[in-house]
């Protein structure tokens, strides 16, 4: 058009802004500018609204407000430009400000995209003193009856924490839309009142409302924090129903609410149903696996990721660093954590911090991880302070966990956890006047901790259990089920970690232990629920060791999945084979549970034990049909069986080499008291347990699981 001669009017010049704003290429911005000012149109309101649009949408406010301020005439259009503008580029309290000088000025009357703007502004700074000013004004105004303007407002009073007042304008909606219900939904959700956000979305539907994206995701994200798996499963069915599978926000909460509900099966077939993938789908589920523990397969799906060319975000990296801490794969946590900026532009934030802390802490590296954190280029939070005095706890570093945890004190000073850590560290070592300081410090500052319990579902019911909790009406079978739980674990190997019982005198610490609500709960899913179904236990709070030991041996014993829902993450109790045809063989090791090191009991220990774990050995390599290894163990002799199974598994893996020292020093020092595995040919250090119970030998897939109890290695 310039070309021929023709000259541009307000219009033209306008509709060219609008669409600099939508390419957000601010120089062309900057040279149609130039133009208005040549043309003469530099008074025209409509073109410096434009302009003010596009200068704000493409993240410029400081010339969005210059080209304000030398307006010689401001409409409303000029005002709800910038009070946008500062709202999208996050300057609330400017937004609010623009607001304040829209009402004041004499020809300007605020519409439901000023009011709207302002109230998520209000959200985001928390002012809900302002917020209901401007509830007046919308009142005042007669806009109140606007669905756009409605919805803004009940939002801003659930984010704001003033639940019933946006209850009560909710009942006083009319005609609601499924904007207003999704609102009410995510409202409850936001106040952690899940199984009403459940009763709200059924309402919806009997109303005949057709839910969305944005209706199913939330009632999904209830549904897993209730760990409700029959109500998650009955949402599946209407979003297969109506299409929005295919939708990634709903697709990946479901992904995620099945893996809260500790069914990974249901999640990955999610996955594998998934076609194109975005970054949001391999998220969901390498986050469902670092949920279960699941460290090795979080580190393939995520190279698996790269290979297909999603470039990962943050929370991707939260993962992966977090399975790289369990593993204690300290070189391949530091490469990625350093990938993040080098490769893929992302800055760490206070969790991927963290994550590296808690590598290093588990690793027993106290001293690197304090310098780590005293290197940071941004100020630790309390997720980076708290990571390192549980790693502290963990390893007994009373001085430098009582450093941490006076400076927890200080930003969290209302979380019971960081003072029941120190306290526990210090009645552990005996100095019990010191941890009784603390609880009653706690107890003058207001600080409780909140009382443990457990639940299970048997047949759409919810049964609660607390510690020593005798109010069930089955209490009698429940009890009587938990002392032949004692018995059956003892005879496997079980001893009691008493470190894990606070607060009780010496003979009374086994039994407190066994009186733990998620006992409690265990035994009353073995009474109930049908041989071989799925125990799922749910929990407020984290399991103790001791217990942690005890469904995992339950789980052995009764040849069943016994699931543990924490707060955080999902304990599995079942050891599984990765392939139908390759079934584990195990070496039973209860009669060496009095013994400090494996190492004795292979090398100086009693001979007929050996004997006995050598003909094992030998009869599994004959079952699968290699014959002439079978003959070599035979002629090693009991004392070189390990020794020879380890030589057969570096020569057929040529990238365990570069662990074949480290083993030779395992073999001949402390045993570590944790988990060993080698997995497909990769080693894994999974730091899970402070006791082991038997000695597993995955003879195809490479796996070696040693139990017993051992003291720690660094």
């Amino acid at each position: 058009m310039r070309s021929t001669g023709i000259h541009p009017n307000a219009i033209t010049l306008s509709s060219v802004l609008t669409a600099c704003t939508n390419t957000l290429i601010i120089f062309h911005g900057e040279q149609i500018q130039c133009l208005v000012y040549k043309q003469g149109f530099d008074a025209d309101v409509f073109v410096n609204s434009s302009l003010v649009d596009m200068y704000a949408k493409c993240g410029s406010m400081v010339m969005a407000r210059r080209v304000f301020d030398e307006m010689p005439e401001r409409n409303l259009v000029s005002w709800n430009s910038m009070i946008v503008g500062f709202l999208q580029n996050k300057m609330y309290d400017m937004a609010i400000g623009f607001f304040l000088g829209a009402i004041r000025e004499e020809f300007v009357s605020p519409d439901q995209v000023s009011f709207s703007s302002v109230l998520s502004a209000c959200t985001n700074v928390g002012r809900s003193e302002f917020g209901r000013q401007v509830h007046g004004l919308i009142v005042k105004h007669g806009l109140v009856t606007l669905p756009y303007v409605r919805n803004s407002l009940m939002d801003m009073y659930f984010k704001c924490g003033l639940f019933h007042e946006a209850a009560m304008l909710f009942r006083h909606i009319g005609d609601r839309d499924v904007v207003a219900w999704n609102v009410m939904i995510s409202g409850c959700v936001h106040s952690c009142m899940f199984e009403e956000a459940c009763g709200y979305f059924c309402l919806m539907r009997k109303e005949s409302i057709p839910a969305n994206e944005v209706s199913y995701s939330t009632v999904l994200h209830a549904s897993a924090s209730l760990a409700v798996l029959n109500q998650g499963m009955l949402i599946h069915n209407q979003i297969l129903k109506t299409g929005f599978l295919k939708n990634a926000r709903v697709a990946s909460s479901l992904i995620s609410m099945y893996a809260k509900c500790g069914s990974m099966f249901d999640a990955s077939r999610v996955f594998e149903e998934i076609k194109n993938r975005n970054v949001v789908f391999w998220t969901a589920m390498i986050s469902a696996y670092q949920q279960h523990g699941c460290a090795n397969q979080v580190i393939e799906l995520f190279e698996e990721m790269l290979g297909e060319g999603i470039k990962p975000d943050y929370i991707t990296f939260v993962c992966v660093l977090s399975a790289c801490s369990h593993t204690g794969s300290i070189e391949e946590g530091y490469a990625y954590f350093n990938s993040m900026t080098k490769v893929h532009g992302i800055s760490p934030r206070h969790e991927h911090y963290a994550c590296m802390v808690d590598l290093l802490g588990r690793a027993g590296r106290l001293e690197d991880a304090k310098k780590f954190i005293e290197t940071m280029p941004i100020k630790p939070d309390s997720t980076v302070l708290g990571a390192l005095l549980g790693a502290c706890a963990n390893h007994g570093n009373l001085e430098m966990g009582r450093e941490f945890a006076e400076r927890l004190f200080e930003l969290e000073p209302d979380n019971p956890g960081n003072y029941l850590l120190l306290s526990n560290m210090y009645s552990r070592i005996g100095r019990l006047r010191e941890a009784d300081e603390i609880r009653r410090f706690m107890g003058v500052s207001g600080v409780r901790k909140e009382p443990g319990c457990s639940w299970i579902d048997v047949k759409n019911e919810t049964f609660v259990f607390t510690v020593h909790d005798k109010s069930h009406s089955r209490t009698q079978e429940i009890y009587e089920m938990l002392s032949k739980l004692k018995d059956l674990v003892k005879k496997k190997g079980y001893v009691a970690e008493k470190e894990f019982a606070i607060n009780c005198t010496e003979e009374y610490k086994e039994q407190n232990l066994w009186h733990h609500s998620e006992r409690l709960a265990l035994a009353f899913g073995l009474l109930t629920l049908p041989a071989g179904a799925p125990i799922r236990i749910k929990k407020n709070l984290r399991t103790c060791g001791d217990c942690h030991t005890v469904l995992k041996f339950a789980s052995e014993i009764f040849e069943r999945e016994i699931i543990c829902l924490e707060w955080i993450v999902v304990h599995r109790k079942q050891e599984l084979a990765s392939d139908a045809n390759d079934q584990p063989w195990y070496i039973n090791m209860s009669e060496l549970r009095n013994l400090a090191l494996i190492q004795e009991s292979m090398n100086i220990g009693s001979e007929s034990i050996q004997q006995g774990l050598a003909n094992l050995v030998v009869q599994d390599y004959e079952s699968s049909g290699h014959v002439q290894i079978a003959e070599k163990q035979r002629d090693n002799g009991p004392a070189q069986y390990v020794l020879a199974a380890k030589e057969e598994f570096v020569d057929q893996n040529p990238r365990l080499k570069k662990v074949d020292q480290w083993m030779e020093d395992l073999w001949a020092k402390e045993w570590l008291g944790k988990e060993l595995r080698y997995w497909n040919g990769k080693e894994i250090l999974l730091k899970r347990y402070s006791r082991v119970e038997t000695l597993q030998c995955w003879k195809k897939n490479m796996q070696w699981s040693c139990h017993h109890h051992m003291r720690h290695w660094r």
